[in-house]
This record gives C-alpha cells, sequence and structure tokens, in this order.
C-alpha cells in the first residue's frame, strides 16, 4: 500500500475517533455517564493522529514533485 493511501485511512480512522468522542459528550445525560478527561485524551490523541497522516502525505507530495522536476529536467531518463 503507499503511504497517501495509509495516511488516507488513518485520517478516516481518527475523523471516526474523533466524531465518535464528540457524540457521546453532546448525547450525555445529567447523570454524568460519561467520563469527560477521557474524552479529552481520546480527542487529543485523534487530532495528532490526523496531523501526523497529513504530515505524511505533505512529505509525499513533496517527494512527487521531486522526481517530476527531475524527470522534466532529464525527460529521456539518459543519465547526465
Amino acid at each position: 500500500m503507499d503511504p497517501i493511501s495509509t495516511a488516507r485511512y488513518g485520517m478516516m480512522a481518527a475523523t471516526a475517533k474523533l466524531a465518535g468522542s464528540a457524540s457521546r459528550i453532546a448525547t450525555a445525560g445529567p447523570s454524568g455517564d460519561v467520563d469527560y478527561a477521557q474524552e479529552a485524551v481520546t480527542q487529543i490523541q485523534a487530532s495528532q493522529s490526523f496531523k501526523a497522516d497529513v504530515g505524511v502525505i505533505k512529505v509525499a507530495d513533496e517527494m512527487w514533485r521531486s522526481l517530476l522536476n527531475l524527470q522534466a529536467v532529464n525527460p529521456r531518463g539518459t543519465t547526465a
């Protein structure tokens, strides 16, 4: 699997984790059946995971751009 696909799936997982946590908080009743501290930790972890996956995509994009630039300089694939 390529790094962009892996990062994309990671971003989707982080988004789902964040949405699940937000839903649990939003639907919590006055009885306090939600551990807010744990939900805060879950949201921070999901946010950091998402940021890491974005970083992977940025690096992969830079690598592709560099490769395309090299190919544009030497379109026939011959060595200089």
